[in-house]
């Protein structure tokens, strides 16, 4: 539904004072935001805040609940660090609802319906309906008078019992609305304002780090001009010198994939990043997480995803979860229904504007995100318990230029065939092997689709995920790299399940190379602005890492058919040049080697690291490996051209096989 103004809106003196109420609106709320504790999404390494004083929230409920229990809860929320009334709700004793219509009565504050209040009623601007889902406060207007709906988070009950205490006049103005009505007020009345937000935020406030189609007002005629003269030069020079321009760029790409292998086995003998070890962090002191899943026909992953999360070492009154499903998506919808209801848990639905992509869906969850720090899992991931803890300890002991820690991906179903395998090995090298040295270069990091680790307030500052680029992960690495901020790798693990057949893997390979293009793409429009916002290391990343791993996918294929050509047509017309007569044949054969011993070493390495060298013989299978990844690699260049925003689910829970301790699994299944 689109959000619209009154068309009855104040004019004249009116106007002003509307203005005036607006004004007031926005500081007062600011300061309320701040004195009730709503979540701040801050960019530092600051403890979450303890409020000191008797638990007052549970002064409604003491001649309905057994002291015991009412004890019990204001002993957990000085564990915890929330209110006692918080933990009372995610405990499942009472109900948001049954306990807000408790406080109202017993301190006279009203329970906000929300029956016919329209978005229209808010005094913030439509742009900032984001606000609302992340503070909880809705500053309105009602029969000209200022009001506030409310849904508590953290101490905000105990901090407004003082409140109104002190200014009983308050009580007029505060009204108490559950965080379930909110968020579906603002997905039903600003779900248009939210939606757009998450499709077009990036392209119109960086158009020139997205990968949106770029509106043009010069016509189809002039862009057609514009890329003939493009390629007129390399077309003329192909023309009077064919040969001398194909060796040269021959000798181009090998340099090039010679550079990309080097860079890789520099990262895989880097010396490591030592963590150091940091006290615990009391469960007071934890800041609220924001975990986001994107789901798509995910109905048979909801469950084992969600006890994973539920095994997270982290209290559950901190945890902010949301699951972002499509709309057509009814199977993943029931499947969630099934769980019952879960008080950190808030199912998010994806309208269908602008592209139906995983960031897409990752920037609806961010609009209502909470958490001071924010990370994503996959519907097939089983991350380690203890990785947030880890990741904010890399927060912890980093400076504030460090805004995303990489977790490890490890693959779990490795014995479903020799895909799997292979899957396993290139996993290990990359997150294991390459990744863990590389990020301690200080260069922009690629990272992986899930397990990354950001603070909110750094996400948010540069747009968010890039709805129009299908592999949003490695973009989001090199625009924070431009914004002057690091991604770091750190000690922790999520198992994750590969696809077993050639189908799910092509489709699943080619979507990654296709994002990749349009990543380099996007960041080399134009090369001086990203080498003044990079410098030349990461300039020169971008190329070697992100265009150096397409390339050697799209050449690979050349070079091994321009060999058997050769051969066979050398069989039959001694007239024709052998392969190993050419001009430069030295550094084409190091190139081919360098590849294949560079793809197995990285590999060993990394199932070394990983305790799974049994799974080494793999690895001779590595020039049939690369055949499909330029598979891959082409059919990716088709659809950059074809249909660039599409975007192939790749298909989970089909696992038959799994690598994780039996103690874990009987976890589960119990």
């Amino acid at each position: 539904m689109a959000v619209t103004r009154r068309a009855s809106e104040p004019d004249g003196g009116g106007r002003q004072r509307f203005a005036g109420l607006t004004t007031s609106a926005r500081t007062i709320a600011s300061f309320l935001a701040g004195f009730l504790g709503f979540p701040q999404a801050r960019n530092d390494n600051g403890l979450a805040p303890r409020e000191p004083g008797p638990a007052l929230e549970l002064d409604c409920l003491r001649a309905r609940f057994a002291p015991a229990l009412l004890a019990a809860a204001e002993r957990r929320s000085q564990q915890v660090g929330v209110g006692a009334d918080q933990v009372l709700i995610h405990a499942g004793v009472i109900s948001e609802q049954a306990y807000l219509e408790r406080l109202a009565a017993d301190t006279g504050l009203s329970i906000e319906r929300l029956n016919d209040l329209d978005y229209a009623d808010c005094l913030l601007p439509d742009g900032q309906a984001h606000l609302i889902a992340q503070h909880g406060i809705m500053p309105i207007r009602r029969n000209g008078a200022l009001s506030y709906v409310c849904a508590p988070r953290g101490y905000a009950v105990r901090r407004l019992a003082r409140l109104i205490a002190q200014y009983p006049s308050l009580r007029s103005r505060l009204r108490l609305v559950t965080a379930n009505s909110l968020n579906a007020l603002l997905e039903r009345q600003a779900g248009a304002t939210l939606v757009h937000r998450a499709a077009h935020h990036l392209a119109e406030r960086f158009p020139h780090l997205s990968a949106a189609p770029r509106p043009t007002a010069r016509g189809w005629l002039a862009s057609l001009a514009r890329y003939l003269l493009r390629l007129a030069g390399p077309l003329m020079l192909l023309t009077l010198a064919p040969m001398t321009v194909i060796d040269a760029g021959s000798v181009i790409l090998a340099v090039w994939f010679l550079l990309f292998t080097s860079l890789r086995l520099a990262g895989c003998f880097a010396p490591r990043q030592s963590q150091p070890r940091l006290r615990r962090l009391h469960d007071s002191e934890l800041p609220i997480y924001t975990v986001v899943a994107a789901l798509y026909r995910e109905a048979s992953s909801v469950a084992p995803l969600m006890r994973y999360i539920g095994d997270l070492d982290y209290p559950p009154e901190k945890l902010d979860i949301k699951l972002v499903i499509e709309t057509d998506d009814l199977g993943t919808r029931a499947a969630i229904a099934r769980l019952g209801p879960i008080p950190n848990v808030q199912v998010i639905i994806a309208p269908d504007d602008g592209p139906r992509t995983k960031p897409k869906a990752l920037n609806c969850a961010l609009a209502f995100a909470r958490g001071t720090f924010i990370t994503v899992f996959d519907a097939e991931d089983r991350p380690e318990p203890d990785q947030l803890r880890k990741a904010l300890d890399v927060f912890r002991s980093q400076n504030f230029d460090v805004a995303c820690a990489q977790a490890s991906l490890c693959i779990d179903n490795t014995d479903d065939g020799w895909l799997p395998r292979m899957f396993t090995a290139e996993y290990a090298g990359q997150f294991d092997a390459f990744l863990q040295g590389f990020s301690s270069f200080g260069l922009p990091l690629p990272l992986g689709g899930s397990s990354n680790h950001f603070r909110t307030s750094v996400l948010r500052e540069v747009g968010g995920w890039d709805p129009y680029n299908v592999t949003e992960d490695a973009d989001l690495g090199f625009r924070l790299a431009r914004f002057g901020y690091r991604c770091i790798m750190f000690a922790s693990t999520t198992y994750e399940e590969a696809p077993a057949r050639f189908g799910a893997w092509l489709r699943q390979r080619s979507r990654w190379m296709k994002g990749w293009m349009q990543t380099w793409s996007v960041h080399m429009r134009s090369p001086v602005r990203l080498w003044r916002d990079t410098g030349p290391a990461g300039f020169f990343t971008l190329n070697i890492i992100v265009g150096g791993n397409v390339l050697t996918a799209l050449a690979h294929p050349i070079l091994i058919g321009e060999i058997l050509i050769r051969c066979v047509v050398g069989l039959f017309d001694d007239s024709v040049i052998p392969f190993l007569a050419k001009p430069y044949i030295e550094l084409y054969l190091a190139t081919i080697a360098a590849g294949y011993l560079t793809t197995v070493t990285i590999g060993v390495m990394g199932l070394a690291k990983r305790g799974l060298l049994r799974e080494a013989p793999v690895l001779a299978l590595t020039p049939i490996y690369w055949l499909c990844l330029s598979l891959a690699a082409w059919r990716a260049l088709y659809q950059l051209l074809a249909e660039p925003y599409h975007w192939e689910k790749t298909e989970h829970g089909l696992a038959r096989t799994s690598r994780l301790s039996p103690s874990i699994r009987r976890r589960h299944q119990r």
